[in-house]
């Protein structure tokens, strides 16, 4: 079992250690450890970075895993380790801090929203630029109820109360009427139990600040609803909440500054800006619909007529979601039509409702049972593609086989 000094003190940013075990994997190496102060990934705390560096050899350590034996994975730079040999154990001291204080917050914040609307947390993660809990809350939140539970959880880091970690074979059971939720079967000894004096009691195994001082602030960035009585709520803490708000206000001014408008409040430009869109989208429909009108028409002069109908047959250029709303609208302002777009690799075939005894769909696989290709649709709207053959070849086989149809 690896001797995990991180218990005995989170703050041993370096020591010394000796190798176990190496394994060569590609250009990383894993290896093992009589001891560490690397914190292995678990319970929603991310694993420590750092080094390990030896004579004649230096591990940039990427993760970290394990429970009993805690093994170290990284790239090698210098010949292979050897059992028995003596390391330094250097950390990224910044990064296991910062998730000290991240996870010492989450704790403050599930205790908050425990005490005020009776959530448990049932999920925590630690991400690099924020940090997400999940909580069993069944009713509504709302900005004003998030923002309460935030300014109760910063007060409890400006009390600067003491982080306590106890670790425990057996329970005593007044402890575990305190707990905030109940003791998982998973959890076996030896038990953990973090506690923040008069706020919180829960078992951990990660690595946390001496007190809720350190943790620095508390905010909340974002929550939604993820199930019908779970919420996910994304929240900063410490130097990571202040990089996280820099970069906010930050991407306001620079939104700011692209509006015609360049003046506060933010959400009054964007109004005024969705305005103009809506506009401009209405002027972009009429214009649309005048050219339309004007294809349809040129169509409509060189249709070829079919047993009684008017077939339109064309090489269209448009995308193929245009493509299919013009062919839409031409047989719906014009009764006794049929169209037929080909365009790049794809192919619409629409007529008006009124045209009996002929299927868009039949006529399509028809056509695919000869160019190759698939698709399919309903009687008056049919579109496929995938074709072995060019669009001028595919719309001569669908003229071929409508005249087939009808006569």
């Amino acid at each position: 079992m690896t001797e995990r000094l991180f218990y005995q003190n989170a703050y041993l940013w370096e020591a010394g250690a000796r190798v176990e075990k190496v394994e060569k994997r590609d250009k990383k190496v894993r290896i093992l450890l009589d001891r560490t102060i690397f914190y292995p990934e678990g319970g929603g705390q991310p694993s420590d970075r750092g080094i390990i560096a030896g004579e004649g050899f230096r591990i940039t350590v990427e993760k970290v895993g394990g429970k009993e034996e805690i093994w170290h994975e990284g790239k090698l730079e210098g010949r292979l380790p050897e059992p028995g040999e003596p390391v330094r154990l250097i950390l990224d001291a910044e990064w296991r801090y910062e998730n000290m204080r991240q996870h010492t917050g989450q704790h403050i914040l599930s205790a908050v929203f425990k005490e005020l609307y009776d959530a448990n947390t049932t999920g925590f993660q630690i991400f690099k630029g924020y940090n997400k809990i999940e909580i069993d809350y069944p009713g509504e939140l709302d900005w004003d109820m998030i923002l309460e539970v935030e300014r109760k959880a910063n007060e409890v880091v400006w009390r600067n109360l003491p982080v306590q970690v106890e670790v425990y074979e057996e329970l005593p059971e007044e402890l575990k009427e305190k707990l905030r939720k109940e003791l998982s079967d998973k959890v076996k000894p030896p038990i953990r139990i973090v506690s923040i004096p008069g706020v919180d009691v829960i078992p951990c195994g990660g690595t946390h600040v001496r007190s809720t001082g350190e943790v620095g602030i508390i905010k909340v960035v974002r929550f939604y609803r993820k199930s019908r009585k779970l919420w996910r709520v994304e929240f900063v803490c410490g130097n990571r909440a202040l990089r996280y708000l820099d970069e906010l206000i930050a991407d306001y001014w620079r939104s700011l500054d692209e509006m015609p408008n360049k003046n506060r409040p933010l959400i009054e430009r964007v109004g005024e800006l969705k305005a103009e869109i809506e506009r401009l989208e209405g002027e972009k429909d009429g214009l649309r619909r005048e050219l339309w009108r004007w294809k349809a028409r040129a169509l409509l002069d060189n249709a070829e007529e079919i047993s009684g109908i008017k077939l339109v047959s064309y090489i269209e250029d448009a995308p193929m979601k245009d493509a299919q709303a013009f062919a839409v609208y031409l047989v719906d302002k014009n009764p006794g039509t049929v169209v037929m777009a080909a365009g790049e690799n794809y192919v619409i075939f629409a007529k008006n409702r009124e045209v009996e005894g002929l299927s868009m769909n039949d006529l399509l696989r028809t056509v695919l049972s000869e160019v190759g290709g698939g698709g399919g649709g309903s009687e008056t709207l049919a579109r496929g593609g995938g074709f072995k053959v060019a669009p001028k070849d595919v719309l001569k086989a669908a003229r071929r086989a409508l005249r087939a149809y009808l006569e």
